[in-house]
């Protein structure tokens, strides 16, 4: 449901005229007014009075303090004060949102702190069992057995978190932020914020990362943070069929769609220890309909989420209070004294940024041809798990294979930062220096390839690295599992610009200008992910944020930005990428740029399924079982004629508007006959909402079926409409602006002709010829 969804419920709670001085109690289902006038005048004719048939009563119960209020109200009949007192019903809402801002903010951080603390725990427990056990065949021989454990147990990971996604919540594969960038826009896509993708995406994302997969764990937080606003938001979970009574006014879609916003926010915070690049990610890759209270609250979910995971992680780590993790991903302090960068350096980090485009347009498009061959063949999950399973033995194989063929060993100081340093054919105390980049968490090594210092690396390794990991991080984005993009475009972009780094040295052959590679690592880092996601404003925010220096900021938004422009000349974001390859009906921010000789007339869908202001229920009944017709949202129009012309509109009518209604048997008949003594309220619409039953669940009896229903007391009066030469552009800004879900196209005499929803929309997008028009399917 949308952000126009029920919105005719509210006005039915009776129309006030201004003048009405009576209490304003808080706003209804789509933030409308509502009064306690019971009157109306329609264009179409008569009056009729709201609540005078008993089966109706859309107003919430009044509660003690509301009487209260209304009692003030009539001793004190000054202006001013009447304002003051009723903005104070509005104030205790603006708390409870406050409070929910600051669950959603802990739990988030508390999610963080459990899946680090697990991917530790096993990653710790599965490199010391494969260390001791090469350490022990190096010198007897046979390392083989060592290849089979390694490659055993991270199969044996990737496998169970396979079966879980793939049998139980498919959803939960991958990143899970196309997702919820679907869902911020205004697409309602099937399970994506229930509890069991929660449990399913945070339990998935520790065996895929615990199996050593070319995978990070900061993606999916951003889908975990998502869920947990969405449960909490709503104070219920339909899920465990539990409800707490609470935040029972938030039951709506306007509201927990700027919820997710916030749950999203607070999850890039807790991934990186960003929370303003949190707050910008939302802005930029998320929420369509913004307002600024919301920038505060976001902000505010930000800052609990990354506090409560250092918090935590610094008792885990035996240093209570000491908060010094901010993030899942910590890379470490970069100090200006020592990183510095001069004027002539700038040219070459647009090179950088340039570079970072090209391979990730290169990334996006082998990604984007190995999904469609997924989505074609790969499609049964026992076949997603044993490829996922292959690609983790594939991972285990190549690292040892890269380990033992390397000869690039370096000495191990006392101040080396190797958490699992392997000697293998070294001598006495030196390290093999690929291990450092395979044999280890990726977390760990962006991390080693930042702050090792200058000589830590060869160039033959780092090259080979980049190489082998480019192509385990392209094949592994798409697998049936919970897993970020984030970190594996850092680790790649972080090798290669640490080559780069060393190459300049070596051309100019003056170690004084070039010192330190780490700074170009850093910007590699920067220019890859940048060109695989196309992210600017908050990117750059995050990098900055998460290295603690603003001194790269200018250097870090010229290189994202080039990466972003070069990139899109070859294909969009890799977000953008998956988005389309699962038909969904997202709308860009701006139309596509030829399309302003289009109009309404052209896009909308016709003929339209309107009903008449007093319909007969079997009617109603027969349109919403029709399958061809799963339409969401019907005009309603003035009687219509014999030689069925167009109606003039009178309203819209939603379908779980109508099946809450048939569901009550609120029928006229039913009425005026007080069969029923309880009344409909507010309530009951709330809590149908989000899993409305379906339409096959309601038994109609034949003589029912010959009852009529009135919509004029539950349809939305005042619906949006166009007329039909409105420019495709204008129809588009409408939808954004507003949230819409349909727009209704009249003629001059106001009849309905046409019907224009999101689909009507989405399927007209820019193409290598121009304007190009997709095709609807049913599926």
């Amino acid at each position: 449901m949308f952000k126009e969804d029920m919105a005719n419920i509210a006005k039915k709670v009776s129309w006030s005229s201004r003048g009405d001085d009576r209490g304003e109690r808080a706003p209804l289902l789509n933030g409308a007014e509502d009064g306690k006038h019971s009157n109306r005048q329609f264009s179409g004719g008569g009056m009729f009075h709201v609540g005078s048939r008993s089966t109706v009563d859309l107003e919430e119960e009044i509660t003690p303090e509301e009487d209260i209020v209304k009692s003030r109200l009539k001793e004190i009949p000054h202006n001013e004060k009447l304002l003051s007192l009723k903005y104070e019903g509005f104030r205790c809402l603006e708390i409870r949102r406050w409070v929910i801002c600051g669950l959603i903010g802990f739990l988030t951080g508390l999610i963080a702190c459990l899946i680090d603390i697990a991917v530790e725990e096993l990653a710790g427990y599965k490199y010391s069992a494969v260390k001791q056990n090469i350490e022990k065949f190096t010198e007897f021989g046979g390392l083989s057995i060592s290849l089979i454990l390694w490659a055993a147990l991270n199969s044996a990971f990737v496998m169970v978190g396979a079966i879980a996604v793939a049998f139980f919540e498919p959803i939960a594969a991958g990143s899970g932020i196309p997702q919820i960038k679907c869902y911020l826009n205004g697409v309602k896509i099937p399970c994506v914020v229930r509890l069991k993708t929660l449990a399913i995406k945070v339990f998935g994302v520790i065996c895929s990362v615990a199996g050593g997969l070319a995978v990070g764990k900061e993606g999916p937080m951003i889908h975990s943070g998502a869920v947990v606003a969405a449960g909490v938001s709503q104070g219920r979970s339909t899920s465990l069929k539990k409800d707490f009574k609470i935040f029972e006014y938030f039951r709506r879609d306007t509201e927990k769609r700027d919820f997710v916003s916030a749950g999203a926010a607070a999850g890039v915070s807790a991934a990186f220890g960003a929370p303003v690049g949190g707050v910008l990610f939302s802005l930029e890759e998320g929420a369509s309909f913004w307002n600024q209270m919301l920038t505060w609250r976001i902000f505010f979910a930000s800052m609990i989420s990354t506090f409560t995971l250092n918090f935590f992680l610094s008792i885990y780590h035996g240093k209570p209070g000491e908060l010094s993790s901010p993030g899942l991903i910590n890379f470490g302090r970069f100090d200006s004294d020592t990183v510095q960068y001069n004027l002539y350096e700038i040219p070459l980090f647009i090179i950088m940024g340039a570079l970072g485009g090209m391979l990730g347009a290169l990334f996006n498009v082998i990604n984007y041809w190995l999904t469609i061959f997924r989505i074609r063949y790969i499609h049964r999950p026992c076949l997603q798990v044993m490829e996922a399973m292959l690609v983790a033995a594939v991972t285990a194989t190549v690292a040892f294979a890269m380990i033992y063929f390397s000869n690039d060993c370096q000495p191990l100081g006392q101040d080396s930062t190797e958490e699992y340093p392997l000697q293998l054919f070294c001598a006495d105390g030196e390290y093999n220096s690929m291990a450092t980049a395979f044999f280890n968490t990726p977390e760990r090594s962006v991390r080693s390839l930042f702050h090792n210092p200058p000589g830590s690396y060869n160039p033959l390794t780092l090259g080979v690295f980049t190489l082998v990991y480019f192509v385990l991080a392209v094949w592994t984005y798409g697998l049936t599992v919970s897993a970020g993009v984030f970190i594996p475009s850092l680790l790649i972009g972080a090798a290669w610009g640490r080559l780069f780094g060393i190459l300049l040295s070596t051309i100019t052959s003056s170690q004084s200008i070039w010192a330190d590679p780490g700074k170009y690592a850093l910007i590699g880092a920067a220019a890859q992910l940048g060109g695989i996601v196309r992210m600017t404003l908050s990117l750059t925010v995050i990098m900055v944020e998460a290295t603690g220096n603003v001194t790269y900021g200018f250097p870090i938004m010229l290189v994202l930005m080039t990466a972003k422009i070069v990139g899109d000349y070859f294909i969009e974001g890799l977000y953008d990428i998956h988005i389309k390859l699962q038909s969904v009906p997202f709308l860009h921010w701006d139309a596509p740029p030829t399309s302003h000789w289009l109009t309404a007339r052209e896009v909308m869908s016709s003929p339209v399924t309107c009903f008449n202001r007093v319909e007969r229920v079997g009617r109603i009944v027969d349109v919403l079982s029709n399958t061809s017709t799963n339409h969401n949202g019907f005009p309603v129009v003035a009687h219509t004629t014999e030689n069925e012309e167009p109606g003039k509109i009178c309203g819209l009518i939603l379908r779980s508007q109508l099946i809450v209604l048939l569901k009550h048997k609120v029928f006229v008949e039913r009425a005026s006959s007080r069969l029923s003594q309880r009344r409909l309220q507010l309530k009951d619409f709330r809590d149908a909402y989000p899993r409305f039953p379906p339409i096959q669940s309601i038994h109609v009896s034949q003589d029912e079926r010959e009852c009529m229903m009135d919509l004029n007391e539950f349809m939305n009066p005042t619906p949006y409409t166009v007329p039909q030469e409105t420019s495709l552009p204008r129809v588009f800004k409408l939808f954004r602006a507003l949230g819409l879900r349909h727009l209704v196209v009249v003629d001059d005499e106001n009849r309905v002709v046409g019907l224009v929803t999101r689909k009507d929309l989405a399927r007209y997008h820019l193409g290598k010829d121009g304007l190009e028009e997709l095709q609807l399917a049913q599926t």
